[in-house]
């Protein structure tokens, strides 16, 4: 284990043991020096490892060649993806080193972005990852946190509630009505901690070298190529992972409802029954903010939902820019998203009524993206590489009983199988 990670895993030791220590004041006060002091050991280590692995950078004679930026001593920068690949191409095509390339760091350890190659510029990964977020039907409604650069995960303090029942709220908290001399029992509130630990997802493209000669058309595959690959397999994790190596999706969550189906109902089918009773079940805060998501293959099925008036009926499903008015189809006013996770027909998962802004993702943020690129000699490739590094998980650990009913409650509603 390197020093750096021996660490962090003493704050987050000492963090816990911090809570604990509330009721003594000297022990509290020492157990925040011991933290302080392991902060600056943290920083310390990371500006050795940083001043380390710039050993590994070129030399720069030509910065501020390009752009006039010399006095302000600022690197100059790439105008696109694509002429930053080409001038890493004609590097290694022995045609000489272009001044504005950045060698990634070649130690081991946290500081180490690819193991060699050249390091991909700041705000191309920026552009990436943006890019990724803002095409996103999931992840523009995640709740996200971006992390700092000394750091590979999150305690995130939470109430531990999971009933509204009298002396169970926030945990444990509780209020009496008093007549005269009467005493009461003291309460508290509950709490717990959700820990996320950064997870690593990594997307690679062999890129020919015949293809590097249109430096404009790898800037614009590039871009949207990897793009949509991150956003896919982010938001796949955010629906469905197992939080093994990857983020804790909803499909796993302890805190899912599933609604059962209707008695004797039909397989492959969804009944207005269902969609009545996953709303039922939606915590009431939550419904401001969820949407259903939805397979393709259960659209044919919301067509022939009505609700009964008398002899006549009334749609139950507004289809987009139809009845809804809107972008999307609706039920109980909400958008229905068409989404490529969502399981197919009669499978649970199917359908889904989800309240995003319930899930926390953490990542390093665009801009500390790793990226890399070196060359595949023997296939006469180069190999673009980006590491994005995130975790996610609902925030809350277990479904809510209502204080008043039996049906539990929850910002993540999914119908059973049939």
């Amino acid at each position: 284990m390197s020093r750096l990670q021996e660490l962090r895993q003493a704050l987050g030791r000492a963090h816990d043991e911090l809570i604990e220590l509330t009721g003594d004041e000297n022990a509290f006060t020492a157990k925040q020096h011991e933290i302080s002091d392991l902060e600056g050991q943290i920083r310390r280590t990371n500006q050795a490892m940083q001043a380390r692995a710039a050993l590994g950078r070129p030399a720069d004679p030509g910065a501020g060649a390009h752009n006039g930026s010399e006095a302000s001593g600022e690197r100059a920068k790439f105008a696109s993806l694509g002429e930053q690949l080409v001038a890493v191409m004609r590097h290694y095509g022995g045609d000489g080193t272009d001044p504005r390339l950045v060698r990634a760091p070649t130690g081991a350890g946290e500081t180490d972005a690819s193991s060699g190659g050249f390091l991909v510029q700041t705000d191309f990964a920026n552009t990436i990852l943006t890019r990724a977020y803002e095409m996103g039907q999931i992840l523009q409604r995640v709740t996200r946190l971006p992390l700092g650069d000394n750091a590979n995960g999150i305690k995130i303090p939470g109430i531990d509630e999971t009933s509204r029942v009298t002396g169970s709220r926030w945990g444990g908290v509780q209020s009496y009505w008093l007549a005269e001399g009467d005493t009461v029992t003291a309460s508290r509130p509950k709490f717990r901690l959700i820990e996320l630990d950064l997870k690593k997802l990594m997307s690679v493209w062999y890129i020919t070298d015949e293809l590097m000669q249109s430096a404009s058309m790898v800037s614009a595959i590039a871009e949207q190529a990897f793009s949509e690959e991150i956003r896919f397999m982010t938001e796949d994790s955010i629906f469905r992972g197992d939080g093994t190596g990857k983020p804790r999706g909803l499909l796993n969550a302890t805190c899912k409802v599933t609604v059962a189906k209707q008695t004797g109902q039909a397989s492959k089918t969804v009944l207005k029954e269902n969609i009545d009773n996953m709303w039922s079940q939606c915590w009431a805060r939550s419904r401001s903010n969820a949407v259903w998501f939805i397979n393709q293959d259960v659209e044919p099925q919301l067509y022939s939902l009505v609700q009964v008036v008398g002899t006549a009926g009334v749609p139950v499903y507004l289809p987009a820019n139809g009845l809804s008015g809107a972008p999307y189809g609706t039920l109980y006013g909400r958008p229905v998203i068409p989404v490529e996770y969502c399981e197919s027909l009669g499978t649970e998962g199917d359908i889904v009524l989800a309240d995003f802004s319930q899930y926390v993702l953490v990542d390093k943020g665009a801009a500390q993206q790793q990226s890399s690129i070196h060359v595949r000699f023997l296939y006469d490739e180069m190999v673009f590489r980006i590491i994005y590094r995130v975790d996610g998980a609902p925030t809350w650990h277990s479904s809510l009983t209502p204080y008043k009913g039996s049906a539990v409650k929850s910002p993540f509603i999914t119908l059973a199988s049939r």
